[in-house]
């Protein structure tokens, strides 16, 4: 298996063959005190809950005690090769009645990343979140706030950060290989996203399915079935998903931050066209402005691209005759050129053509987690870096529904300075009797 052909479920794989040592960069982490089995339960059993819990319980010194699931048909593979594990549908249940967790993963639709992921921080859990975080920045910014004031480890599941081709990105772009970067060029051809309008009807709730539930914090509505939410659609639903953006931008804008040492940007424009009353839109061009940092130029400018939109030739002109690939990034910087296919081998262009990729080895970011919870590691994406990575991507997303308008951003104050309508979706509201404190 070459790097060039490597996909996600096979990085995946890879990292979770990976060593244990000390990540290359570490910002200032909690601490837990040394235990020896961690005891454990996911939120989510299948999809992507299952992949987690699979490589989360590679630990022997792992145990699975509960589960917490909407959809009891969901829930056969995880009883099979977890005969002991205890099954509920509401996660507050589960949180209510098992006192002797230690950690827990988050892996559900993501308008439920945030009030789980809360509530079990204000029961002292470790808690290892699915990108994106959050679905709202005011979200994400609370959850980096918890966590470092009650010092818990955390994670957030962007499993290819620890991949050996992301980490050697961050090095070699931290190395000065292509000078200061001036801008970068993102992109995603992915496709969460309808124009369609939301149909009309209400169809009858499948058996062993809680739709309340599922809804959680989102405000009521009749169950439409079909698969227009579950198990997979709800990523193209304003109230439940985050679209393509939200999706991929945590993962593929991850070794941006990382390697530039990005904070909050300065501005947002987004190129159209917006999204409509229930769904986000398909093609997204967004454009940010960030601060200068120690690796790039006074300002540097990210824009991202999503579903049939890509960098104009005069950018995928820079990679030759390579052929873009369908995720990826280019960088741009005084020095030359890097292009970073998504989980395949970066190539140094231009004047920068000459140098060499600084070559780094894997983690295993699941083990990682486990072992910082036991007290024996530092996880390398905890909530301080994976909060404010979220809140630039989910103020992309945010940006989609004001197309063609510059919106200026206040990240102390959370808030669009110049369009006060974009500040509604900042933070939600969550449904009566579904409050969490803190959010």
């Amino acid at each position: 298996m070459t790097l060039q052909n490597i996909n996600r479920r096979d990085a995946l794989k890879t990292i979770a063959a990976g060593t244990l040592a000390v990540p290359m960069v570490y910002r200032h982490h909690a601490s837990a005190a040394p235990i020896e089995t961690v005891y454990h339960a996911s939120f989510g059993a299948s999809g992507m809950a299952g992949s987690d819990i699979a490589s989360l319980t590679e630990s022997k010194n792992l145990k699975l005690v509960a589960v917490a699931e909407v959809d009891l048909n969901k829930v056969g593979e995880i009883k099979k090769r977890f005969p002991d594990v205890k099954i509920y549908q509401d996660w507050r249940e589960l949180l209510d009645k098992e006192k002797s967790l230690n950690s827990v993963n988050i892996s559900t639709p993501d308008h439920m990343h945030a009030p789980i992921t809360m509530r079990a921080m204000q029961q002292g859990l470790h808690v290892y979140t699915q990108k994106p975080l959050t679905q709202t920045i005011y979200e994400a910014r609370q959850l980096s706030k918890t966590a470092s004031e009650k010092k818990l480890i955390s994670q957030m599941g962007i499993q290819i950060h620890s991949h050996e081709v992301h980490r050697s990105v961050v090095a070699t772009i931290q190395a000065g290989a292509i000078g200061k970067v001036k801008e970068v060029h993102s992109w995603s051809g992915k496709g969460w996203g309808d124009t369609a309008n939301r149909p009309d009807r209400k169809d009858e709730i499948p058996k062993g399915f809680n739709w309340d539930s599922w809804l959680g914090v989102a405000q009521d509505r009749p169950f439409i079935g079909g698969g227009y939410y579950h198990p997979g659609n709800w990523r193209k639903r304003l109230d439940f998903g985050t679209g393509t953006f939200g999706d991929m931008g945590c993962h593929i804008l991850d070794p941006v931050f990382g390697s530039l040492a990005l904070t909050s940007p300065k501005s947002v424009h987004s190129y159209g066209p917006n999204t409509n009353e229930y769904n986000w839109t398909l093609d997204v061009k967004v454009k940010y402005v960030f601060p200068g940092t120690a690796f790039t130029t006074d300002t540097v400018e990210l824009t991202w691209y999503n579903g049939a939109l890509r960098p104009e030739a005069n950018v995928t002109g820079l990679i030759g005759n390579a052929k873009l690939s369908d995720q990826g990034s280019i960088y741009i910087g005084t020095k030359g050129v890097m292009y970073s296919p998504y989980i395949a081998a970066p190539v140094l262009l231009g004047e920068a053509s000459g140098g060499k990729v600084v070559k780094m080895d894997g983690r295993n970011h699941y083990l990682q987690f486990v072992e910082a919870v036991r007290g024996n590691d530092k996880t390398s994406a905890p909530f301080e870096y994976a909060g404010p990575l979220t809140e630039s991507v989910l103020l992309g997303c945010l940006a989609t529904r004001f197309s063609k308008k510059t919106l200026e951003w206040d990240a102390k104050n959370l808030m669009v300075t110049n369009e006060k309508l974009a500040n509604q979706f900042v933070r939600k509201t969550y449904r009566k009797g579904w409050e969490v404190e803190g959010l």
